[in-house]
């Protein structure tokens, strides 16, 4: 008699590649998005430090910080509002205003209320508090929990 020649994979076959595959993806996964998330943070304490550059040169410059009105945006173009800058850098001081992982502008608060500027982000969510990727961070360190 002759031995039928089987072609494919049988059920048992794809259900047993599926499950290995999702042991793997829940294991990989987290050490992923974790990575992401580092990642994230790691942008915005750079981005503070680029910013706090081009401040402290906007200051050189015209002899005090932006006001929190007037904002980041005065570090890209002069500002029109008191008080206006005295030796605006042609070209401004960064190419644009700098925005955080998740894609909102950063903070600002001049005089700040933990140093002589504020730059902070509010984390994922956009809103004040939160943990994790939703907490709040800022160019005051990690010290404070606030």
């Amino acid at each position: 008699s002759k031995v039928k020649k089987q072609n494919g994979f049988s059920l048992i076959e794809i259900l047993v590649v599926l499950v290995i595959m999702g042991l793997l993806i829940s294991v990989v996964a987290p050490t992923v998005l974790n990575s992401a998330d580092d990642a994230r943070i790691q942008k915005v304490q750079a981005d503070f430090k680029s910013i706090e550059t081009a401040l402290k040169i906007y200051r050189l410059d015209n002899y005090v910080y932006p006001t929190t009105e007037q904002g980041l945006v005065a570090l890209v173009e002069a500002s029109t509002l008191e008080p206006e800058p005295r030796n605006f850098k042609k070209g401004g001081y960064l190419p644009d205003a700098p925005l955080d992982p998740w894609g909102r502008e950063y903070l600002y608060l001049s005089p700040g209320e933990y140093g002589e500027v504020d730059i902070y982000s509010l984390g994922a969510d956009g809103l004040p508090g939160g943990e994790d990727q939703s907490a709040d961070i800022g160019n005051w360190g990690e010290d404070d929990n606030s």
